[in-house]
């Protein structure tokens, strides 16, 4: 555990667009509640597509936070990152007019980016000629326009960059954000994931891949990581984001403090394009860098926030990867599943998972993983199911696993 005082990270702000609402007490609530925020899909026909349900934004209107005609030069993804970017901001209180715009940097994780103006643009191009494409495209679609957009809307000069890891880029970004604050780069760094990926060439690629859920019942039902009837992911989208901030500086301007960035570790499957390693060799490298990174051992986490993607393969791989890190121990861990509730966002999962893991720590709440119906006896370990429980967490780890075996690990601590 870092005690020392100038290496410490510590996060002050938060901001959330998710399916199952647009602030972070309402994405909280509903995951206490085991709400669930999967519904028919609407961005697309669902016809022709074997998955129906998504984790759709609802009633957002990016011009809530800026200007209209601004917001039409965005990509959705783009705007989803600068209006929770607004609101981490406005929560943890920092008034840029008093800091060093040079010493404050954005740090954001995205698997797509653009993918639906790139549908869209496409499309206007086979149909109407590339005259009639959009001079906003490329702007639009570049993976680094979230961060880079953030940076425009509250002119942040200093260090920036994208992580582009699939499923791990939020939890990776994170990880490297506080990074750059330990060096010494920075003091703030906007950090987190955005994803915006629901369109027909998405869900296509998803479909002939199949990775998606194909329940046809009820589309709560749907995501439902370690049950035995699961059967694929239920696409989503979002963004979740915080703020970082050197423990120093955040003390010397007596910022509200929710809880400290631990440690976190990555590492590469090197097996498979799409496929996890099915002994998760891999993230339980990722799971143990990150115990090593922060200075504590298996004994003294608390809970984990699953990947859990509902996918035959990667819940039984997960389950055996957390087995190999804590052993016995494995089966005394709560563990829960965000995903059953908000499907995959992607590269936007992690820091949503993030914040689910600090609003455990300050609530002392842990939410459920939904749907747990039928034991699979390959995933026999305490997943919370269907009802939140009330526990005291002091220490965290959020795992995030993405495509070509890409593992993100991540803990986050009580501030103390």
């Amino acid at each position: 555990m870092n005690t020392n005082q100038e290496n410490r990270v510590v996060v002050t702000g938060l901001g959330a667009i998710t399916c199952l609402g647009n602030s972070v007490d309402e994405f909280w609530n509903g995951l206490k509640a085991g709400q669930s925020g999967i519904r028919e899909i609407s961005l697309v026909s669902p016809e022709g597509f074997p998955c129906r349900v998504s984790g759709e934004i609802q009633e957002f209107d990016a011009s809530d936070y800026m200007d209209r005609k601004e917001a039409r030069r965005m990509a959705r993804f783009s705007q989803f990152a600068v209006v929770a970017a607004h609101q981490a901001v406005q929560d943890s209180r920092l008034n840029f007019d008093n800091e060093d715009r040079d010493r404050i940097g954005v740090l954001m994780g995205t698997g797509s980016g653009g993918l639906p103006e790139t549908d869209q643009q496409a499309e206007i191009r086979v149909k109407r000629g590339v005259s009639r494409m959009s001079p906003y495209y490329i702007p639009m679609m570049l993976v680094n326009m979230a961060s880079a957009n953030i940076s425009h809307a509250f002119n942040l000069t200093g260090y920036t960059n994208t992580c582009v890891t699939a499923c791990a880029a939020s939890t990776q970004s994170i990880g490297e954000a506080a990074e750059v604050i330990r060096r010494g780069m920075a003091d703030v760094i906007v950090t987190g994931g955005t994803e915006a990926g629901i369109c027909e060439i998405g869900m296509g690629g998803f479909s002939t891949m199949r990775a998606l859920s194909t329940w046809d019942g009820d589309p709560s039902l749907a995501s439902r990581p370690f049950d035995n009837a699961r059967d694929g992911f239920a696409p989503a989208e979002g963004s979740g984001v915080l703020i970082l901030e050197n423990l120093q500086h955040a003390k010397a301007r007596k910022a509200k403090i929710y809880a400290e960035i631990g440690g976190w570790g990555v590492s590469s499957d090197a097996y498979h394009l799409v496929q996890p390693h099915p002994e998760g060799s891999g993230a339980a490298k990722a799971m143990k860098r990150a115990l090593q990174n922060a200075s504590i051992s298996a004994k003294d986490i608390d809970y984990i926030n699953a990947h859990g993607t509902s996918t035959p393969i990667n819940d039984a791989s997960e389950t055996r990867a957390i087995k190999a890190v804590f052993g016995e121990q494995a089966y005394n861990i709560p563990i829960s599943s965000t995903k059953s509730m908000v499907g995959h966002s992607l590269g936007a999962s992690g820091s949503l998972e993030a914040i689910a893991c600090i609003k455990s720590i300050t609530d002392k709440v842990l939410h459920p993983t939904i749907n747990q119906v039928e034991a699979d006896p390959e995933c026999d370990l305490d997943y919370i199911p269907n009802e939140a429980r009330s526990s005291e967490i002091k220490i965290a780890l959020s795992n995030s696993f993405g495509f070509g075996g890409q593992n993100a690990c991540l803990v986050l601590q009580k501030y103390e």
